[in-house]
């Protein structure tokens, strides 16, 4: 049982993280590493934002942000101690937490996974792809793929292989294929046709995506810099969404191969979708998480054998931080 004492001290520790949210700058500023999960592009716009103006330097952070790509194992750097923070997701989190890997993640930048299905004009619905053929690799067997199979009786028996290019899709008109809403449309619209896209999260994954991700040893020893990084990181992110100038100048320092036609692509999806501002944010501000969430998440991963029902995903999230901190969208963002 919790004394009266411990109960002060916890409301205590909580008040001193929140307060002042930044580490006194008459201090020599917190280095902070922050692991993306991919190649710098406009869906890692607010992080970059807050470090093109400031806000991390404001927060007493010195923040170095350290790209991610497909030979990088961002939960091994975590757990490593080579990164502070990371760009996770939760399904993979959960099954890292399973496995003793010790990640705790403190906020969710994007409400909606941005993973998409794409199909040729004539598709209606998501339910007409049943039985046809999909592009797909093969890790979303392990995430979105068990949901298609629950919810709209997909079998593996569709899944063809993906090589991450459109050129297959844009020449058999028979073929649908996975994407990510800010990427491959834009491909394939440059290829000379209009697709239909179908957002996973507007039928019902409910997976979080971009999650700003901890170790609990960080959240104990040093609360005020999580509760910093997440606050100036959530601002970041609202200013991006107003003005991406400064952030962009970054992205294509750190990525040159980032055109303005992509930058702008990329976040016309995020607006056009919400993937920043919708769900939980639009009222308890950028980053939120529920509990429900989890459970949801959790429930599912259970019912698809991912992960014991005998474990405790409750301990893969913390929500005492987001739960203060507190930056809601603007109202341009929510229409």
């Amino acid at each position: 049982m919790e004394t009266g004492h411990g109960w002060q001290r916890w409301v205590l520790g909580v008040a001193l993280a929140m307060s002042g949210l930044a580490v006194a700058q008459a201090q020599t500023p917190q280095k902070i590493t922050f692991c993306t999960n991919w190649f710098a592009q406009a869906e890692h716009g607010g992080f970059y934002q807050a470090l093109a103006t400031g806000l991390y330097k404001k927060a007493g952070l010195d923040v170095t942000i350290k790209m991610g790509g497909p030979q990088v194992n961002g939960l091994q750097l975590l757990a490593g101690g080579t990164c502070d923070f990371y760009m996770g997701y939760p399904v993979q989190d959960i099954v890292a937490a399973s496995r003793g890997v010790p990640v705790v993640t403190v906020a969710a930048v994007f409400q909606k996974d941005p993973s998409v299905i794409i199909a040729h004009q004539g598709v209606k619905t998501l339910a007409d792809l049943k039985g046809k053929p999909i592009l797909v690799a093969s890790y979303v067997n392990t995430t979105w793929w068990p949901w298609l199979e629950n919810k709209y009786g997909f079998t593996q028996s569709q899944q063809r292989p993906y090589t991450f290019n459109v050129a297959q899709f844009l020449q058999d008109k028979n073929l649908s294929q996975q994407g990510y809403v800010g990427s491959e449309p834009l491909m394939i619209e440059k290829g000379g046709e209009k697709p239909v896209v179908f957002l996973l999260s507007d039928y019902g994954w409910p997976a979080y995506a971009e999650t700003i991700d901890t170790t609990r040893s960080l959240i104990d020893k040093k609360p005020q810099v999580v509760a910093a990084f997440i606050k100036a990181s959530a601002e970041g992110w609202k200013s991006y969404l107003a003005d991406p100038a400064a952030g962009n100048k970054l992205i294509v320092e750190a990525d040159p191969k980032q055109t303005p036609e992509q930058l702008a692509f990329g976040l016309s999806m995020m607006k056009k979708y919400q993937l920043v501002t919708g769900g939980e944010a639009s009222k308890l501000g950028i980053g939120a998480m529920t509990d429900a969430r989890w459970k949801e998440m959790f429930d599912f991963m259970v019912h698809n054998k991912m992960v014991p029902a005998s474990f405790d995903y409750r301990k893969v999230y913390d929500l005492q931080f987001i739960k203060t901190i507190k930056v809601l969208p603007d109202a341009a963002d929510l229409k």
